[in-house]
């Protein structure tokens, strides 16, 4: 089996350099979004029973991804942690996705990394010493000079176009717009001014591990024409050669936009 296990590991190395060097040049995504399933699973899979383990070795996988989108020129990586739906699991599961999360957010603020936090969702659904940590990390990095990185936490993306109609409402009741002239002059990107993701690009590559070929209500305003990547493999098993190859499929596909 070492030997298999090692041979297997040779060829996969030489499949990834020849994706690499396949890339140079390549259209590259702006914006990545991530979808990482399959924590769960990945555990039970291996004969665990408390799944924490897989959304720590899950966790344990974000640097390595955000590396990766680095070397390629992403500019920002939204990150789909924890869903609207997720805050009904059982209270101690949740509690340690939460914990693990707040880890994953002290990290990526740490000394030494370059990303710019940004948290997006729901606050009012999160514990407050949740939203404290994903704030701090927002403060800490504000100024940095990497890619942003988009924590999504309780997020949905109904509730988000929702919470930008809303914020839309507010701004032009505190001028004095009445809804008849409001009326009028809405367009598509008084909107987008108001979503979570104001101010960045619309996401260009979507990332879903684990075998699910569904969206979970994911940046449903921002990836109106993005492309898609599944894959079967576990999100604590991806790996660079996976991801690459996520790029390699959106730089053949031709973007026409409704041209």
């Amino acid at each position: 089996m070492g030997v298999r296990r090692s041979v297997r590991e040779a060829l996969t190395r030489v499949y990834e350099r020849r994706l690499a060097r396949a890339l140079v040049g390549a259209d590259v995504p702006r914006h990545v979004g991530v979808i990482m399933d399959g924590n769960r699973r990945w555990a039970r899979s291996i004969g665990l029973e408390d799944v924490a383990h897989g959304h720590r070795r899950g966790a344990s996988k974000i640097v390595d991804l955000l590396g990766w989108c680095d070397d390629a020129g992403v500019q920002v990586v939204t990150l789909f942690m924890l869903s609207t739906d997720n805050l009904r699991r059982p209270e101690p599961e949740l509690s340690a996705l939460l914990r693990i999360i707040e880890d994953v957010a002290v990290d990526l603020s740490g000394p030494g990394r370059r990303w710019k936090v940004n948290s997006m969702g729901a606050s009012e659904v999160l514990p407050p010493e949740t939203v404290a940590v994903l704030k701090q990390a927002e403060e800490d990095t504000r100024d940095r000079p990497g890619a942003t990185v988009n924590l999504a936490v309780g997020y949905g993306g109904r509730r988000e176009i929702a919470d930008a109609v809303r914020s839309l409402l507010a701004e032009h009741a505190a001028r004095g717009t009445s809804l008849e002239d409001l009326v009028e002059v809405l367009e598509v990107e008084h909107i987008a001014e108001h979503l979570y993701t104001r101010g960045q690009p619309d996401c260009d590559l979507v990332i879903r591990t684990s075998g699910e070929q569904r969206m979970s209500g994911f940046l449903l305003w921002q990836t109106a024409n993005a492309e898609f990547h599944f894959t079967d493999v576990y999100w604590p098993d991806f790996r660079r050669v996976d991801f690459l190859r996520a790029l390699r499929d959106y730089s053949a596909r031709h973007r026409r936009f409704g041209e």
